[in-house]
């Protein structure tokens, strides 16, 4: 039997939560890969798997995309981070982060890398 990793129950609220109050960074990339814009790439925010809640993910690709805050810069976190970056590149997911500030700064690089980590274009 194949263990759910995807949307535990027990995350439901939470995940909504952060959908609801979204970071502007977050809110302006959702507008450009919501409704398979992307190279026609289906996304979901908020995604939990396993015990994580990812910011983006791309199932098709098994691609993450994590946006990152000031708060990233914070030792703990960073190791918070990557701990968890490895956890979820152990279930053969690909995980790649922006801070906040690129997504504001330059959009069309951002996406163009998220286009550059599709195995299939």
């Amino acid at each position: 039997m194949t263990q759910n990793i995807h949307n535990l129950k027990y995350l439901e609220e939470r995940r909504k939560a952060l959908r609801k109050n979204s970071t502007s960074a977050e809110a302006t990339l959702w507008k450009h890969l919501q409704k398979s814009q992307l190279n026609n790439k289906k996304f979901r925010r908020q995604q939990s798997i396993k015990n994580f809640i990812v910011d983006f993910y791309c199932p098709k690709e098994k691609l993450i995309i994590e946006l990152d805050g000031a708060y990233h810069l914070d030792f703990a976190q960073q190791q918070y981070d990557l701990e968890r970056t490895k956890q979820l590149e152990s279930l053969g997911l690909k995980v790649i982060r922006f801070e906040n500030k690129l997504v504001f700064e330059n959009l069309a690089e951002v996406l163009n890398e998220i286009v550059s980590h599709f195995k299939s274009i």
